[in-house]
């Protein structure tokens, strides 16, 4: 048996043999509970709880109704549910006064399980979009996973906030996707070809496309060299841009070759480079989607990792899905979305006092004072305190 499992058993357990002790766990919901019957069980004793059951006014023992009752109730939701059951519960419960840590243990757990649900959807939510050329669905996703995180961070009691984990658990967005995923390659070269044989459609794209945004890390850096010639004011066309490939190395290292460029260059057709920048933005979208939805699921299967570093490693990952996103929302025309509320954080009222009252303007001696004056001014001053 699974020490998750363990704990939910002692948790049930604990509020069974002492119903006063649901007054610690109003954060802990049915749905943290991994197995149905739990979870029926632990709604069943939150309602009994709220309808204000005549066991939660016994003086002693608890009356056999609380159980009965509860089974009862939880019947209702699921089948084959026995009294047996509830009492093997309460003998799998150690102490009743720690239920409020077996409770954290169910919702350290049920956290790993939601963020690797919602981030199996995000990667569903951005191969859809990529195949269909869309990446609304990957925004939605997106919103929705954060939105989870901030709750099961308040939840936990900590600060939701991006930090880096150190070492990507996941290849990086600008990774290769994977097999039969949509890239948009033909977009993406028939874009250089435009802009290499138009240079005056840089100006339609350099403000918001970036060389990362190209699913072909050779085409990327074909990108990188019209940006750098444009940049400079300097004249785009085959040579120039054969000759910044060679200033960069990139013919040295077999990042590209002659062959590649000429491709590119003699092989441009009819196009819009605002169009067809925004088809590669679009492919972009559902690919960094996808690279953030990965890493979540790596972190989130990691059972070491403990909750909060998993929540702001989580939304860590999630901010190369934000920048792109603003990007493509320039790329539209449209203004990006306005981040999402923070949860209500701070030091406590008590310590803001202290730190208002140490930051009041103190009376300035007059010049004339003697030296012993200091020890008299220090004495007016507000007392530190610690910020425990």
């Amino acid at each position: 048996m699974s020490p998750l499992l363990e704990a939910e058993q002692a948790v049930l357990g604990a509020v069974l043999l002492d119903p006063g002790q649901l007054r610690q766990l109003d954060w802990l919901a049915p749905e943290h509970f991994h197995r149905p019957v739990h979870r029926a069980l632990f709604a069943a004793v939150r309602k009994l709880h709220a309808n204000g059951h005549a066991a939660l006014a016994a003086d002693t023992s608890v009356p056999l109704s609380w159980v009965t009752d509860t089974v009862a109730e939880a019947g209702r939701h699921v089948r084959g549910l026995t009294a047996s059951h509830a009492h093997s519960l309460i003998s799998a419960c150690p102490r009743p006064g720690h239920a409020p840590v077996y409770g954290r243990m169910v919702l350290e757990g049920a956290i790993h399980r939601s963020v690797t649900a919602h981030a199996i959807r995000l990667h569903q939510a951005a191969r859809a979009d990529a195949l269909q050329g869309d990446v609304e669905g990957s925004l939605r996703c997106a919103d929705m996973l954060r939105e989870v995180l901030s709750d099961l961070a308040r939840r936990w009691g900590t600060e939701p906030r991006p930090v880096d984990p150190g070492t990507p658990p996941a290849p990086t967005p600008s990774a290769a996707p994977p097999s039969g995923w949509a890239t948009g390659a033909e977009e993406e070269q028939v874009l250089l070809g435009v802009l290499a044989e138009r240079p005056k459609g840089m100006e339609e794209v350099v403000g918001w496309l970036r060389p990362a945004d190209f699913a072909d890390p050779a085409r990327g850096e074909v990108y990188r060299c019209l940006g750098a010639l444009h940049h400079r004011g300097e004249p785009i066309d085959r040579i120039t841009l054969l000759w910044e490939a060679q200033r960069r190395g990139l013919l040295a290292d077999g990042t590209l070759s002659r062959d590649q460029l000429a491709a590119i260059c003699d092989g441009v057709g009819p196009g819009s480079a605002e169009w067809l920048g925004e088809q590669v933005m679009r492919s972009s979208v559902t690919r960094t989607a996808a690279a953030s939805a990965r890493a979540i699921r790596a972190l989130a299967e990691n059972e070491a990792l403990a909750p909060g570093r998993l929540i702001n490693h989580a939304l860590h990952a999630l901010s190369p899905l934000d920048e792109v996103r603003t990007r493509w929302q320039a790329a539209n025309g449209r203004p990006a979305p306005n981040p999402p509320a923070a949860l209500p954080s701070g030091p406590p009222s008590a310590q803001v006092h202290a730190a208002l009252a140490r930051s009041a303007s103190r009376p300035i001696s007059p010049p004339s004072a003697p030296s012993g004056s200091a020890a008299s001014s220090a004495a007016v001053r507000p007392p530190s305190r610690g910020h425990g």
